[in-house]
């Protein structure tokens, strides 16, 4: 009787044994998300992108389990200095990095010296070196600024709604030190010069990409300027809502006494432009830059040289005639 019970003990245990080893271990990847600032709309659609988008490999794969720390810049260098050096110094096996400053590459070049595949987002530095094991992710601002002069040049009398042969503008830009302010600000009007139309710059402010700070600039445009300005251009939604706030406060009509238009085709704005609240905006495509983005850090944890070393995820201009489509 004792001889059959040590068998069937050994048998438990090397059916555990072989249990046990038959078993895969989960590998553990830990990946750093620095984004510049949560108190922006559209970053907000990102990071959430991202998270999901790892969230749906775990749900999926067992083998491999994808940890995902997202941290808040507050819109301040040192203070993102310091999370992406913890992160480093944590070892992460990745970074996704939205610089909160793009005029100064002493974080990126810091990034690429440390070793760690790493995926720059939305926020493109000016003739940067990426290395082996980092890229960009993003879109040609230049065209969102090129789409918002063409979504004016469309409408009746290209937004000269008084008449008087000029367009005359207000320029509601983000940080100015920002490429894709600049880029924003300089090709939404270089379309309307460039096609005939004559300009008249009234008020030109920096927002930072603020709703209030948007709302604020424009109630005092419209207290200085009147019923002279005739289009508002913001450098993005976020500032285009406190915009719209401004209008209605001071008794004016989009669509009817002026015109409205942004950048990123957020829910709100592409309900606005449906409605006729908003005349355009222009997606900026958080889905497609998060995927291709994640897809990115999939490729270089993997050991593979990203296919671009700049990679642009093309606009699109939302009008009345399309805004449906992005509402879905």
């Amino acid at each position: 009787m004792k001889k059959l019970v040590k068998v069937l003990l050994a048998v438990l245990l090397s059916l555990t044994f072989f249990g046990c080893q038959q078993q895969p271990k989960t590998k553990e990847v830990k990946i750093g998300v620095a984004i510049y600032q949560f108190n922006d709309n559209f970053m907000t659609l990102y990071r959430n992108d991202i998270q999901k988008y790892f969230d749906d490999l775990n749900a999926k794969d067992s083998s491999v389990h994808y940890t995902v720390e997202i941290v808040d810049g507050a819109n301040d260098v040192n203070t993102q200095t310091e999370q992406v050096r913890t992160f480093i110094s944590k070892g992460v096996d990745a970074l996704i990095v939205n610089l909160v400053q793009t005029t100064s590459d002493a974080l990126a070049k810091e990034i690429v010296n440390s070793g760690i595949p790493c995926v720059f987002i939305n926020r493109e530095i000016a003739d940067f070196n990426y290395g082996d094991k980092t890229c960009y992710v993003g879109a040609d601002a230049r065209d969102s600024g090129t789409y918002q002069g063409q979504i004016i040049y469309n409408v009746p009398n290209h937004g000269d709604l008084n008449g008087d042969g000029t367009v005359s503008y207000i320029m509601i830009m983000g940080d100015p030190e920002n490429t894709d302010a600049q880029y924003r600000t300089e090709f939404s009007i270089k379309y309307l010069t460039d096609n005939g139309v004559t300009v008249e710059n009234l008020f030109q402010q920096t927002g930072n990409w603020d709703q209030a700070q948007g709302q604020e600039l424009v109630g005092n445009a419209l207290a200085t300027h009147g019923d002279k300005i005739e289009v508002v251009f913001c450098n993005n939604d976020g500032m285009a809502l406190g915009a719209y706030e401004a209008i209605k406060a001071a008794g004016r009509t989009v669509g009817t006494d002026i015109y409205l238009v942004g950048v990123d085709a957020l829910p709100e704005c592409c309900e606005m432009v449906k409605a006729g609240t908003m005349t355009g905006t222009v997606l900026n495509d958080d889905k497609g830059q998060a995927t291709a983005c994640c897809d990115t850090v999939l490729q270089l944890l993997a050991g593979q040289a990203p296919a671009k070393k700049v990679n642009y995820v093309p606009y699109v201009m939302v009008t009345k005639d399309n805004a449906d489509d992005y509402l879905k």
